[in-house]
C-alpha cells in the first residue's frame, strides 16, 4: 500500500469518526428544548432525531456538491492535501471532545474549517503546498456566519414570539402548553432534519474530497454510497446523545416554555433548510438553535436569560476559530518530518 493510499484510508476513517462525534454533540442541540419541556422523552427524542438526521443527509446532495466544488480546487492533491485534512480532523475532534466535556455547545463546522485553514497556513509557512483561498474560506464560511447567523436566529425568534402570543391570547396556559408540546415535537424533528441537511452533507463532501485527493474517485457528484456512509455515521452519533450539552441548553441558559421552545426550533430549522437547499451555505446547527432559544426565551415579561452562562458559550464560539487554527498549524508542523 502506498503512502497516499494509507493516508486516504486514515482520512476516511477519521471523517466518519468525526461525523459520529458531530452527531453525538449536535443531538443535544436538536432535542434539548423538546426534552426540557417534556415534549419528548429523552429516549424517543434521540431515536427520532437520529432517523431524521439520516433522512436529511440523504434528502439532497446540493450542499455536498457545492462544498466539493468549492474545496476541490483549493485543497492540494495527493499527500499534501490528505495531511491537511487529517490534521484538521484530529484538531477539530479534540476541541469538540473538550467542549462536550465542559458542556459547551460549539460549531463542528467552524472548528473543522478553521483547523484546515491553520493546517494550510503552516504548510505555506514551511514552503509546502497549501490550500488556495484559505483565508477567504475562513472569512466567508466561519467569521461572517459567526457574526451574522446567531444574531439573525436571535432576532427572528425574539420577534416571532410577538405574533405567537397574540394568537394564543384567549387560550388557557394549559391548552397553549399542550398544543406547543405537540408542535415542539414536530420542530425537533425538523431541527434534526436540518442537522442532516447541513452536517451530514458536509461529511459526505469531505469523504468525496478525500477520495478524490487519494485518486480513488473521479471528480463529480457525491455518490449515493458516500451519502449513505455519512448518514449512518451521523445518525449513529445522534443515537449516543451528548447529554452534557443538552443540560446546558435546556437548563443553564434560559428559562422557556413549550411555546418559545417550539418557536426557537422552528426558526433554526428554517434557517438550516434555506442554508442547505437554497443558498448552499454551511451553517452551524449549534449556533442557530442556541441563539434561537435565547432569543425566544428573552422575550418574556420577566428576566429569564442567565447572561453569565450565555457569555461563556459566546466565548467558546469566538475561541473556536482561534484555537483550531493554532491546533491545526501546530499538528501539521509536528507531522511534517513523517512524510
Amino acid at each position: 500500500m502506498t503512502v497516499t493510499s494509507a493516508l486516504t484510508v486514515i482520512a476516511v476513517i477519521l471523517t466518519l469518526a468525526y461525523a459520529v462525534l458531530n452527531g453525538f454533540r449536535d443531538s443535544s442541540t436538536a432535542v434539548a428544548a423538546a426534552v426540557r419541556t417534556r415534549a419528548l422523552t429523552p429516549v424517543v427524542a434521540v431515536v427520532v432525531a437520529a432517523f431524521f438526521a439520516f433522512l436529511g443527509t440523504l434528502a439532497t446532495s446540493g450542499l455536498s456538491t457545492a462544498l466539493v466544488d468549492a474545496l476541490n480546487f483549493n485543497v492540494p492533491p495527493g499527500t499534501a492535501g490528505l495531511k491537511m485534512v487529517i490534521c484538521g480532523l484530529i484538531t477539530a475532534g479534540a476541541w469538540g471532545i473538550y467542549c462536550w466535556w465542559r458542556g459547551m455547545p460549539m460549531s463542528s463546522t467552524h472548528s473543522l474549517l478553521s483547523a484546515l485553514v491553520g493546517a494550510s497556513g503552516a504548510a505555506a509557512f514551511v514552503g509546502d503546498e497549501s490550500m488556495a483561498g484559505a483565508w477567504q474560506l475562513l472569512l466567508g464560511s466561519v467569521l461572517l456566519p459567526l457574526l451574522i447567523a446567531p444574531g439573525v436566529a436571535y432576532a427572528l425568534s425574539y420577534l416571532a414570539v410577538i405574533p405567537a402570543m397574540w394568537l394564543v391570547r384567549h387560550n388557557t396556559s394549559r391548552t397553549v402548553n399542550e398544543v406547543s408540546r405537540t408542535g415542539q415535537a414536530v420542530t425537533a424533528c425538523a431541527s434534526a432534519l436540518g442537522l442532516g441537511l447541513q452536517d451530514g452533507q458536509r461529511t459526505g463532501a469531505l469523504i468525496a474530497l478525500v477520495l478524490m485527493n487519494g485518486r480513488l474517485m473521479d471528480p463529480g457528484p457525491v455518490t449515493w454510497a458516500i451519502q449513505l456512509a455519512a448518514a449512518a455515521a451521523l445518525s449513529f452519533g445522534v443515537l449516543l446523545g451528548g447529554w452534557r450539552i443538552t443540560y446546558t441548553l435546556g437548563r443553564r441558559l434560559v428559562n422557556f416554555d413549550p411555546l418559545r421552545g417550539m418557536i426557537a426550533q422552528g426558526v433554526s430549522a428554517i434557517m438550516l433548510f434555506l442554508g442547505s437547499v437554497v443558498f448552499h451555505l454551511p451553517m452551524s446547527t449549534t449556533q442557530t438553535v442556541t441563539s434561537g432559544i435565547v432569543g425566544a426565551g428573552n422575550n418574556q415579561s420577566f428576566e429569564s436569560v442567565v447572561w453569565r452562562n450565555v457569555a461563556k458559550v459566546a466565548r467558546i464560539w469566538v475561541l473556536t476559530p482561534a484555537v483550531c487554527i493554532f491546533g491545526g498549524a501546530v499538528l501539521t508542523l509536528a507531522v511534517r518530518p513523517l512524510f
